[in-house]
């Protein structure tokens, strides 16, 4: 199965000062804004989003038809076969998407753990 670009979105209490520590660990903006509360950082292929206010809990973040520079896939698993693969395996799913389309759309489940994971398809 192929889950395209991995990233982890963190729940950051403060954008600016977490923006700041992962500076120091070499990671540069890649995407989003302070004004939307949001910053995507990378260092090399690693990916972190920050989110402030989005969400409670950290999630595992895939994005199935993205390279890690956002780039268009020319060969990906579609986010709607990973869902029939899911619930074939009998993974519960928290949000799903409408089989009935196509293009962007996004999933959301638990690991044993109760880890958040969101496939999240943008192309």
């Amino acid at each position: 199965m192929k889950l395209g670009a991995f990233s982890i979105s963190l729940a950051v209490k403060s954008l600016q000062k977490s923006k700041e520590f992962y500076e120091t660990l070499g990671f540069t903006k890649f995407a989003g804004t302070m004004e939307h509360n949001y910053l995507i950082m990378k260092n090399g292929n690693s990916l972190i989003g920050l989110f402030q206010g989005m969400f409670e809990n950290n999630i595992l973040t895939f994005n199935p038809g993205w390279d890690e520079n956002a780039n268009a896939l020319e060969e990906f698993d579609d986010v709607r076969s990973i869902q029939k693969h899911l619930k074939e395996n009998h993974i519960k799913l928290e949000k799903e998407a409408d089989e009935t389309t196509s293009g962007p759309a996004s999933i959301v489940f638990f690991d044993p753990d109760g880890n958040t994971i969101l496939i999240d398809q943008h192309v």
